[in-house]
């Protein structure tokens, strides 16, 4: 008996040996990167299709959230920018594309597919195409493909690069074992006849086949800027309350806030007063110290300090010389306390990367303030708030859509990219408007955040 140590005669058995343990891999995904591509028709000619992708194969350092982009001479009507997420249990997501072919030429035609995602600070892109078949509208299933015809006993139909498969079996006499095959687009049809006694067992195949995807080597994170600039501004011609006619950016660690001096500037940031008139740099500016307060980045967040002899104000209480307060959205800066009026900024924006100052006394519409950590890797994008980067010693657009990053000089086409303004341009410089008045004087040697090198 199993488990015994004696057979029923009383002879010793020698004791079981263990069965091989096999490992085997549920689900196991070929090494290279490829799309499932299956409920693929040829002759739904004219008629509209949906056929479903799934990713597999993917490496395991892919970035989590993958943006996919089709592109076709076929009608689609999905939308063609569509999200890959990987599932709780580490599969991707299905996508689907729905398509027609009506009014278009019969014969092949291609569905171009572009994967977009993120590792880290680098973009990783794969590339594939989709070729469908598309016949004449009255083409008939043999015109499309000859067909195979079997009522033979063993029959193996193999259908491959869209080719049809089909039997016709009369099973009266006895039993059928048929075999039948499809991939790569082929076409698997079985027809039994009503009298087949005892009942009848189907495995059919998907109409299905793997394309397979290839990475496009992109530049390297680490390459150098076109434009190096650790200071420049977006100037839009039409300021609105979300975008002022200067968004001034500027690239570091720590920044320091001070009086507006086109001649002489000391600080990073520079502010004047903004009357109802318009800017006046000169009068309640000079209340303003040139270096009036201190802005750090530290942890993921930002902290100010007051270095003034004239103080300030944060949501309308004076925090004390040489303490840093942590920064947070909605918060109030007023320069001075002292003179209440000279400058009011609010904390609009807070994130890892970035922090924005906007004005929201007489110049709301005349500048806000982006300051930005280099090297830092950009936070999802806000309605409100260009996603803008510095990396590699120039600053950078993102695309919220694609991922797609494009390096920001002033022969940039702004007009061409996300969530920018119309008819905006890229200065080199976070104070343009002040050339000429550096030029007049003959003095473009201090201070190169006022100038376009």
């Amino acid at each position: 008996m199993p488990g015994g140590d004696t057979c029923a005669h009383g002879h010793p058995q020698p004791p079981p040996q263990a069965a091989p343990v096999v490992e085997r891999q549920a689900n196991s995904v070929p090494a290279r990167p490829h799309l499932h591509v299956s409920g693929f028709d040829p002759r739904a000619a004219g008629g509209r299709q949906a056929i479903k992708l799934d990713l597999r194969g993917m490496p395991g350092d892919c970035p989590p959230r993958l943006t996919m982009l089709l592109k076709s001479a076929l009608h689609l009507y999905c939308p063609q920018q569509q999200t890959l997420a990987r599932a709780a249990d580490g599969n991707w997501c299905p996508a689907f594309i729905e398509f027609s072919s009506r009014g278009i030429e019969h014969g092949q035609h291609r569905i171009e597919v572009e994967l977009h995602g993120r590792a880290g600070a680098a973009s990783r892109t794969w590339v594939c195409s989709l070729v469908v078949l598309v016949p004449r509208a009255d083409a008939t299933l043999s015109e499309i493909h000859q067909a195979f015809l079997s009522s033979h006993k063993n029959v193996r139909v193999f259908a491959d690069e869209s080719s049809i498969a089909r039997v016709n079996a009369h099973t009266t006499s006895g039993t059928v074992d048929i075999d039948v095959a499809a991939r790569n687009a082929g076409i698997a049809r079985l027809e039994l006849d009503a009298t087949t006694p005892g009942p009848i067992q189907l495995g059919l195949p998907t109409i299905a086949w793997d394309e397979e995807l290839v990475e496009i080597s992109l530049p390297d994170a680490g390459e150098a800027h076109p434009y190096p600039a650790d200071a420049a501004s977006i100037v839009s011609p039409q300021p609105t309350p979300g975008m002022p006619r200067h968004l001034r950016l500027f690239a570091a660690t720590e920044w320091t806030l001070g009086r507006f001096d086109a001649l002489a500037p000391a600080a990073t940031v520079l502010l004047a007063h903004h009357p109802a008139t318009g800017a006046g740099r000169d009068a309640l500016t000079r209340r303003l110290s040139a270096h009036h307060a201190a802005i750090r980045a530290a942890g993921g967040g930002f902290t100010i300090e007051d270095v003034s002899r004239f103080g300030l104000l944060i949501d309308g209480e004076w925090p004390g010389k040489g303490r840093q307060v942590p920064l947070r959205e909605g918060m109030r800066i007023e320069l001075t306390a002292s003179v209440r009026g000279i400058v009011e900024l609010q904390v609009a924006a807070l994130l890892p990367h970035v922090l924005v100052l906007a004005r929201v006394d007489g110049g709301a519409l005349a500048e806000s303030f982006c300051l930005v950590v280099p090297g830092s890797e950009p936070a999802p994008a806000r309605p409100a708030l260009p996603p803008v980067f510095h990396r590699a010693g120039g600053f950078w657009h993102r695309d919220p859509a694609t991922g797609l990053d494009t390096p920001l000089a002033p022969a940039t086409a702004l007009d061409r990219l996300a969530c920018m303004p119309a008819r905006a341009r890229f200065a080199g410089g976070p104070y343009p408007e002040t050339w000429s008045v550096r030029a007049r004087v003959g003095d473009r040697r201090r201070a190169p955040m006022l100038s376009p090198a």
